[in-house]
């Protein structure tokens, strides 16, 4: 199969620590290019991927007739812009969370998709990972009886007044970073919506920098109820919960997984021993990148469409609107 050729806009440093080597090392994938005015920078990459080209600007990588699809990890403000100007150029596209500031800014490029007929999506790793399928599978089967609440909390601290997290003309936030996560991960696994939502939201210059949500959501199963928590200003924690009423699943690293430390998930159930599965050696953004080959060369179905990015973005915009 030959190699699908991946251009990165920006030298941004999530590209360089995670998705750069990812799509150097991923089955089916070729880094071919880089769009950075940058010498420095672009030699920071080359550490990793010799071979690969650099372009001054945007405009020129998207020319490219070599690159195929582009991955796009600019400020989130920028995202449905470049993204767009991808797909018109001919390109497909795996571009960063949160894909949009808001739901509705999403409608125009999934109408650009269906009339390019090609392939663009939002970088949602986490639906890559094997303990999340897992999850999901566990939840489907009952494996926990009847689900009766899901709770999440996600935080790290990051006071630096300069960083593109804490500066609102680039879309900064912990709901726009990490609330992505924190929403749509229970989204995903639980196959549900909410119904009903509160906020308590705590800002600093401009942006959020402390939520805490509660609510309900609705399942195929029925309701439960639901609670997030996600900052930028506090210690480094992450964990999902799933509670039902014949036991809990606990998913000890859901979002960072082998960066914050090893994945695990651990099934509790009423009168037996904890079930408990690690992943040592399963990295999710290059099986997300290896999937995303599979569904451009082989037309295999991918796990996050841009429909599933709108909804969670909905569900975002909700946890604004809902301020207390």
């Amino acid at each position: 199969m030959k190699p699908l050729n991946f251009g990165i806009l920006g030298a941004a440093k999530f590209a360089l620590e995670h998705m750069g080597p990812a799509i150097h090392a991923a089955k089916g994938a070729r880094l071919t290019a880089l769009a950075t005015s940058s010498e420095e920078k672009f030699a920071a990459f080359q550490s990793f991927a010799p071979d690969l080209r650099r372009h001054d600007s945007y405009e020129a990588l998207l020319a490219d007739p070599e690159i195929e699809i582009v991955y796009i990890p600019l400020p989130n403000a920028l995202h449905i812009e470049w993204a767009s100007k991808a797909l018109e150029a001919g390109k497909h596209v795996l571009c960063e969370k949160p894909l949009a500031l808001n739901a509705a800014d999403i409608d125009p490029l999934i109408a650009l998709r269906d009339k390019t007929g090609l392939f663009a999506a939002e970088a949602y790793m986490i639906v890559h990972h094997p303990q999340w399928k897992q999850v999901r599978k566990w939840l489907d089967a009952g494996a926990i009886g009847t689900l009766r609440h899901a709770d999440v909390a996600f935080s790290f601290n990051n006071p630096d007044p300069e960083n593109i997290r804490n500066r609102p003309e680039t879309g900064g936030g912990s709901i726009p970073d990490i609330g992505v996560y924190a929403y749509s991960s229970v989204r995903y696994a639980a196959r549900a919506e909410p119904t009903k939502l509160h906020s308590i939201i705590h800002r600093e210059n401009g942006v959020d920098v402390f939520a805490q949500v509660i609510g309900e959501m609705q399942g195929p199963k029925g309701s439960f109820t639901y609670g997030a928590m996600t900052s930028t200003r506090i210690a480094p924690r992450q964990q999902v919960v799933f509670q039902g009423d014949a036991g809990l699943i606990r998913v000890v690293t859901p979002f960072n997984a082998g960066v914050f430390r090893e994945a695990e998930i651990q099934l509790e159930r009423m009168g037996e021993p904890t079930q408990t599965i690690r992943y040592p050696m399963a990295n999710q953004y290059v099986l997300q990148v290896e999937n995303v080959v599979r569904t451009i060369r082989e037309g295999a179905p991918y796990p996050w469409t841009l429909e599933d990015a709108r909804a969670g973005q909905a569900m975002i915009d909700q946890v604004f609107a809902s301020e207390i």
